[in-house]
């Protein structure tokens, strides 16, 4: 997340900012494996959980910003520009990217040196060097993929990070790294040229198999939404279909209760309302009356039941 003023005035809102974040990624089961404060934005490497990115990071913002607000008695916009997000294949990039971030105070001049990156508190390298703990960086996804001992796997980790300080800025790091990395558009078009045809787009960083199929599951699923309301399908009609597929009275689904054909029924029309039909969670909650959290159990429930029984929406 960037933009022009700052967004941390003092260590009290840098430790307000991990506060929030820390409840909101353990309350969505979000993976974060690097991240870094600097003064005017901040940088995140996650693994989306049983929520969205969108509301993830809706929540983070909408909270900092009111609490910025109050502290420093201002009003109006924080964040004028919405977020950057961009996808990242992991096993090429994981590793590429926790070491950019966590060499982001050490290019802002925030330390003077690389070694005092092990203490700085506002920064996931410290908390992967054993220095600072939390209870919200999977530290350990990251560390074992230098090595299955804590103590090696760190001192493997550091100097990986040390290596890249002379790196400078990585723009390939930054979306469109299959573009950048061969490159720039004059590579491509020589290797165009020579019947080499490469996909690239800004909102992922990838090889070119992988944005492209980034890029047709998204076409599908998008082709797949309309396809399903030209049909005229909405909540009412996938009510009826799960009624129908479980033999249940579509007045039953929505009813309070934990009998087995009831929490089926729910797990199967939400579901299918947000893979299928396109709903946010947050929109479904509204509709079917229920919290997010109950809408996210029926839908990761749902999943399971699709996959274990066949069952199909049309």
């Amino acid at each position: 997340m960037t933009k022009k003023r700052n967004i941390f005035l003092d260590d009290t809102d840098r430790n307000n900012f991990l506060d929030r974040l820390g409840k909101i990624l353990l309350e969505t089961n979000t993976a974060c494996f690097a991240w870094a404060l600097l003064p005017n934005h901040f940088h995140l490497l996650l693994r989306t959980g049983t929520y969205p990115l969108a509301t993830v990071m809706r929540r983070l913002l909408t909270g900092h910003a009111m609490n910025f607000n109050r502290r420093h008695a201002r009003v109006g916009k924080l964040f004028q520009n919405r977020y950057k997000s961009i996808l990242c294949q992991e096993d090429s990039y994981l590793l590429e990217l926790v070491r950019y971030i966590h060499l982001n105070p050490l290019r802002a001049a925030l330390i003077a040196e690389p070694t005092s990156l092990d203490t700085f508190a506002f920064c996931g390298h410290a908390v992967l060097m054993g220095k600072i703990k939390n209870d919200w960086q999977d530290h350990t996804y990251v560390l074992r993929l230098f090595a299955d001992q804590m103590f090696i796997a760190r001192k493997k980790y550091k100097q990986f990070v040390l290596d890249g300080v002379s790196a400078g800025k990585r723009p390939e790091l930054t979306g469109g790294g299959l573009l950048r990395s061969n490159g720039g558009w004059a590579a491509i078009k020589s290797l165009r040229r020579q019947n080499f045809h490469l996909k690239s787009d800004e909102r992922i960083l990838g090889d070119s198999d992988f944005v492209e199929n980034v890029l047709n599951t998204a076409e599908e699923q998008l082709e797949r939404k309309y396809e399903l309301r030209s049909k005229g399908y909405d909540l009412q009609n996938l009510s009826l279909r799960v009624s129908e597929i479980l033999s249940i009275k579509p007045g039953e689904i929505l009813k309070p209760g934990k009998q087995p054909e009831r929490v089926k029924a729910r797990s199967l029309l939400c579901f299918w309302a947000v893979r299928e039909l396109g709903y946010t969670m947050a929109e479904l909650a509204l509709k079917l009356d229920l919290s997010q959290p109950a809408i996210s159990t029926c839908v990761r429930r749902g999943e399971k039941i699709v996959e274990i029984e066949g069952y199909s929406i049309t």
